[in-house]
């Protein structure tokens, strides 16, 4: 698994098993914008993976409350370690899969992270704008890939 960031030293990072997600929609990807004041960022939908979930199960919640988007795992696309702090200054490491998902739903009452807001970027610039590098990382290898190019080509109408 391929890491990334630098942890401080003297801080000890605690492993937090993940899933994020790519979905992408009428040639933009679903990211997230979370707001933080001057400290906003964007990410990929997605975080902790909660119990006993699988990744994907946390995936398809992770995106509800997030965006209010229901989305459906077609495949694991990498997997990636991510070094850094949360806003309350927490160590963590990131560490799990990037999945590929389709868009199956759009249902804004159902989203309950009230600082996340759904945006839509070109991938190119969510690229440059994605706050973890693991998260640009997975862009690429995607866009890379060819996998991209099946979504890209088609826009779908989110209902």
């Amino acid at each position: 698994m391929l890491q990334f960031g630098t942890p401080d030293p003297g801080l000890v990072y605690r492993d937090r098993p993940t899933a994020f997600g790519l979905v992408l929609g009428a040639g933009r990807l679903a990211c997230v914008r979370v707001d933080r004041g001057q400290g906003s960022y964007h990410d990929l939908p997605g975080g902790a993976v909660d119990g006993a979930e699988t990744e994907a199960q946390a995936l398809v919640r992770e995106f509800l409350e997030e965006t209010g988007l229901t989305v459906r795992p077609v495949s694991r696309l990498v997997e990636a370690a991510q070094y850094f702090r949360k806003t309350d200054g927490t160590p963590l490491n990131n560490r799990g899969g990037v999945w590929i998902a389709d868009r199956v739903a759009l249902d804004p009452g159902r989203k309950v992270e009230v600082d996340h807001e759904l945006v839509w970027l070109d991938p190119l610039e969510a690229l440059s704008s994605l706050r973890h590098d693991a998260h640009a990382w997975a862009v690429t290898v995607w866009l890379r890939s060819g996998l991209a190019e099946p979504y890209g080509t088609q826009a779908r109408t989110i209902r």
